[in-house]
């Protein structure tokens, strides 16, 4: 097992890693739409969608794979009601169609949102 780890990404905000490599997969912690420069976080669902990928992003870089090889995420919302605009978002990002449940929770980290977590081939 490896631990991922990229300053690409933001860093853990709590007892967990950015992501974890085993046996040629690569799963990814929740990312939210946190900019890893400058810490802050988008106002709207579109660009916190924008940041969320892109965070997935840094991380599979980080271990050599990509967004292509992504075959499982998990999506999760505060509000249903931006489903279609994430929906867009995601799909300019995600577009090997990945297997992938979206459900809308109570609360999220920070108050953002959204927050993606995702499993790739290495």
């Amino acid at each position: 097992m490896k631990i991922i780890e990229t300053k690409n990404a933001p860093g853990a905000i709590g007892p967990y890693s950015q992501g974890y490599e085993v046996n040629g997969m690569v799963y990814t912690s929740g990312q939210i739409p946190v900019d890893p420069v400058s810490g802050t976080v988008p106002k709207g669902i579109e660009e916190q969608a924008e940041q969320s990928c892109e965070n997935v992003k840094a991380i599979l870089e980080a271990v050599g794979t990509s967004l292509e090889k992504v075959f499982k995420t998990t999506c999760f919302l505060a509000d249903m009601s931006d489903f279609a605009v994430f929906n867009g978002v995601y799909a300019k990002y995600f577009t090997s169609n990945p297997a992938r449940s979206c459900v809308a929770v109570k609360d999220l980290p920070k108050g953002v949102l959204c927050e993606i977590e995702a499993i790739a081939a290495k």
